[in-house]
């Protein structure tokens, strides 16, 4: 409404004040001019009186007198000369209400009887015998008599009626004046406010470049200027809070490790996709339990209640979907206590397998050199305790411990080849291969084990006349490994197949057997150090150290290129490989 706005208050305000302010200016104008109307024609009236009085003490004749003193009074009035008690003179007036003059009227009233007793100028105010309110003044004749002016109060109070109503026309044009001036002057005034509260709501919306225009150069025009000044500044301080919460999102969006925001009702206030993929991934696992606004894994409800009660940091461990997480919770404080925490989730799965792979690299190692050490002390002991008796069976105890000896040899070669690979000192000594050539030799030195494992063992190749770019040796030990693996891990009458194509730049070797096959949840692991496949499922005699694929992977990698594993559970596995050559 407008009388509740600012502009309606304070026109109300200028014009209640102007409006009192002209009630009691008029109250008292109508007073004065009530009292002055009346002292005015009494004023007047006695200075004619004055007049006539001093006209008759001279001495002019009578008709020159009245005809004198009818040109000098008031037409409304009449004068009364009293130049004896028999000899009066009454002048005319256009007042038909105003009787004429009486005798009478002197002994009614006292107070007009004493200008002629006592010689003094009297004003009085009486009623006529028709009711007729009338002033009379009288003033005295030094010869004796009198001069009486009188006249109506009607006419007077006409007078008054008429200015009255005049200061009443005055005030209300005035209030009038003052109402359009009070409206004009507060929207005026009011009209740089209501463009701040316009760029107010503005500011709300977000909108800080919103400016006022400064009108003048007031305090409102001032106003205006800090106003357009607290936009610049918080359009400022806006953008570098957006700027450092987009930097510190990008961060925490970024982290490998899973980070989310709690308040203390369990409210996520903020997460990053790595934390929302466990809590998605829990919830999966967990179906019974119902995603709600609130609803957390059980392991973080424990840890928040556990921080808000105890106020100090809780490390916890979940398994999810296979994988294993380690969680740190630590308490957000206010002022006075905690109002939430930040959880950092940690994916430790690849730490465990590698903490493990390194357990079983040890106990590998000390079981692939403890049986060796064992066989050579113990045919020394038999050696050298003439358990051996003949010189045949002390050949063959010999022949074991060289055996044995170069098993260990081979061992710590491969583990010293591994150890350089795996810390980038593998050196490549690139040489010009006839690719065809190169892969038949390979695999034709392998045919005499195959048949007497009576495995058939076929090459298909179509790269004739086709010259690469390649270390041979390691190729050559890739290959080797992978044809020895195939043959020791494939039963009686199957077979391995080797295939092998290039185009401009890549070779691409395939080697596949109709073996026992990899189980499924051992792939992902076959290119691990010393690690095998269901030993069940291999020739007794014929397992090997374990480092052949982590070995020949590293080569491959060294050539730039990628080796890869498909294998079923007692259909057979394939192994390829591909590397970019240059040909010549």
């Amino acid at each position: 409404m407008f009388w509740k706005s600012v502009v309606g208050k304070l026109s109300l305000t200028i014009l209640l004040l102007v409006s009192f302010v002209l009630c009691v200016l008029t109250f008292f104008l109508m007073q004065f001019f009530d009292n002055y109307h009346i002292q005015e024609a009494e004023n007047e009236m006695k200075q004619m009186a004055t007049k006539i009085s001093s006209l008759v003490e001279t001495d002019y004749e009578q008709p020159f007198i009245e005809e004198v003193t009818e040109m000098l009074k008031d037409p409304s009035s009449r004068v009364a000369i009293m130049y004896s008690e028999q000899d009066n003179w009454i002048s005319d007036s256009n007042d038909e209400n105003l009787q004429e003059f009486n005798v009478d009227w002197l002994e009614g009233q006292e107070e007009i009887f004493t200008v002629i007793e006592e010689k003094q100028q009297i004003s009085n105010q009486f009623y006529t015998t028709n009711n007729t309110e009338v002033i009379l003044v009288g003033a005295p004749i030094d010869d004796g008599g009198a001069v009486f002016v009188y006249k109506s109060l009607d006419m007077i109070n006409q007078t008054k009626d008429q200015t009255t109503k005049l200061i009443l026309l005055s005030a209300g044009i005035a209030i009038l004046l003052t109402t359009f001036f009070a409206v004009f002057l507060s929207t005026r005034i009011t009209s740089p406010l209501i463009k701040m509260k316009e760029a107010a709501h503005n500011l709300t919306r977000g909108e800080f470049n919103t400016k006022v225009p400064v009108l003048t150069r007031d305090e409102i025009g001032e106003l205006a200027i800090e106003f357009n000044r607290m936009g610049r500044q918080l359009n400022y301080h806006i953008n570098a809070l957006r700027q450092e919460k987009e930097q510190l999102s990008s961060i925490v969006s970024s982290m490998a490790d899973g980070v989310f925001t709690l308040s203390r009702e369990g409210e996520v206030l903020v997460i990053n996709p790595p934390a929302k993929k466990y809590m998605d991934e829990w919830f999966y696992q967990n179906p019974e339990e119902t995603k709600k606004l609130n609803h957390l894994p059980t392991e973080v409800k424990e840890a928040l209640l556990e921080v808000i009660t105890k106020e100090h940091a809780v490390l916890k461990e979940s398994a999810v979907q296979g994988r294993s997480y380690v969680m740190l919770v630590t308490p957000l404080y206010d002022d006075s206590h905690v109002r939430g925490c930040v959880a950092v989730i940690r994916d430790m799965t690849e730490e465990r397998r590698l903490d493990k792979l390194r357990k079983d690299f040890i106990a590998n190692v000390s079981h692939e050199l403890r049986t060796p050490i064992s066989m050579l002390q113990g045919y020394s002991e038999a050696i050298v305790d003439d358990v051996a008796s003949s010189k045949e069976e002390k050949n063959e105890l010999a022949q074991i411990i060289y055996e044995e000896s170069l098993r260990m040899g081979r061992l710590v070669n491969e583990l010293l080849d591994l150890a350089r690979m795996e810390a980038g000192q593998i050196q490549l000594r690139l040489d010009s291969v006839a690719i065809q050539p190169f892969i038949e030799r390979i695999v034709h030195k392998f045919q005499g084990i195959s048949r007497d494992e009576m495995v058939d063992l076929e090459l298909t190749t179509n790269i004739e006349h086709q010259i690469g770019e390649m270390d041979p040796d390691r190729i050559e030990q890739v290959l080797t490994n992978l044809i020895d693996n195939a043959i020791r891990h494939t039963s009686n009458n199957g077979f391995v197949k080797v295939f092998a194509t290039s185009n401009q730049d890549k070779l691409y070797v395939e080697v596949k057997d109709s073996g026992s096959g990899i189980p499924e949840e051992d792939l992902p692991f076959i290119f691990e150090r010393f690690y095998k496949a269901d030993k069940s499922r291999v020739k007794k005699e014929k397992q090997g150290t374990g480092l052949g694929l982590a070995i020949a992977k590293n080569i491959i990698d060294a050539h730039h290129g990628s080796i890869y594993v498909k294998s079923k559970l007692d259909v057979g596995t394939t192994f390829s490989f591909e590397i970019p050559i240059k040909q010549k």
